[in-house]
């Protein structure tokens, strides 16, 4: 585990690829992020083939070759869109440049793997929805804080067989190290990365949907701050916001870029959930002043208490199901309508926040 959240690249085996060489070819492009590592990953180890990649700067896509020498660098964008044998393409470009591509990807006939948060605005998510309705092609997001988690999937598959009963909350504390030294320019401006909650608070939202069954909600309050950069005026390195879901289900979630630099990893990211038949604390990625593995869940029932070591206990199956439904046409992996939705509550809480901010002044 690194410590920089922006290095983060699992990868497993534990789950076997999905389809053979060949049968689901992708390329890359936009490497603005270290996200399009574990993006990349999560497709190889579900069988995809990696053909080709393009970014303007050959110094990323000499790093990208570094680790994935297999694929081919080609000189343009419309190499990729133009090459008949590539079904998808996969990027990690600047946020507000996320969506831009992704149309330009979906009206060339391919299928669009996105790194969060995959719009910076409401006006894109609209355009986005009617170009995916206008293509028939899907537009999937790597929301790799459950999706890339172990604890988190194993929490996913707990509370779908009713291990707590009826969700009723959900706390999700999500810290980040700032590494203000090693980012680019475009992370402290906040027109390019959206601001905080539509950003890093895009995971907590689809965590949200995901661990209630929900498929909307409200947002009763939200809050954005620049508390700790003021050399930084674009950035916000705290955000908040409570949200009531369709379920009934009360959910509110904390995120920062204030992780201190003596812990061992990016941030101690920990989701607490009640039910009407027991409680769940996920401690996803330290065992806090300890040296056993994290990545687990500690589970409250009526009848006794649970300690669940996660490491080897699911995989990652989100890429090997949507490398099906692109295939098959289904929607195992994630519907098209979650996607939106968790984007979409992200946005409104950053829109709801902001307008507070300015009224304050």
């Amino acid at each position: 585990m690194g410590k920089t959240g922006y290095d983060y690249a699992p990868s497993s085996k534990t789950l076997s690829p999905v389809v053979e060489p060949g049968d689901f070819v992708f390329s890359v492009t936009g490497l603005d992020h270290g996200h399009i590592f574990g993006q990349t990953n999560g497709l190889i180890d579900a069988g995809g083939t990696l053909k080709f990649v393009y970014d303007p700067d050959p110094k990323k896509v000499e790093d990208f070759l570094g680790r994935y020498p297999q694929a081919t660098a080609v000189d343009s964008l419309e190499a990729i869109l133009e090459d008949e044998e590539t079904v998808c393409v996969s990027s990690a470009s600047v946020p507000c440049d996320r969506a831009p591509l992704g149309v330009q990807v979906l009206r060339a006939g391919k299928h669009y793997f996105t790194d969060k948060s995959p719009f910076t605005t409401l006006e894109q998510l609209e355009e986005v929805k009617r170009v995916v309705a206008e293509t028939g092609k899907r537009y999937f997001c790597y929301f790799s804080e459950r999706l890339h988690n172990e604890s988190s999937m194993k929490a996913t598959e707990l509370i779908k067989e009713g291990a707590i009963g009826e969700v009723l909350q959900v706390i999700n504390l999500a810290p980040h190290r700032m590494s203000k030294d090693a980012r680019p320019d475009w992370f402290f401006e906040k027109d390019k990365y959206g601001g905080i909650l539509t950003d890093i608070g895009s995971h907590q939202f689809e965590q949200f949907l995901a661990f209630t069954g929900a498929t909307d909600g409200t947002v009763n309050f939200a809050r954005v701050a620049n508390l700790t950069a003021p050399d930084k005026p674009g950035l916000e390195d705290f955000g908040e916001a409570s949200l009531t879901m369709d379920t009934g289900a009360s959910c509110y979630c904390r995120i920062d870029w204030l992780t201190p630099d003596g812990l061992r990893v990016w941030g101690d990211g920990r989701v607490f959930v009640v039910g009407t038949k027991g409680t769940m604390e996920i401690r996803k990625y330290i065992a806090l002043a300890r040296q056993e593995p994290a990545n687990k869940i500690f589970l409250v029932d009526g009848e006794e208490e649970h300690e669940i070591d996660c490491d080897g206990s699911t995989g990652f199956p989100f890429f090997g199901e949507m490398i099906l439904d692109i295939l098959e046409g289904t929607e195992t992996a994630m519907t098209q309508e979650h996607i939106f939705k968790a984007a979409e509550l992200s946005m409104v809480a950053q829109k709801l926040a902001d307008e507070a901010n300015a009224t304050a002044r």
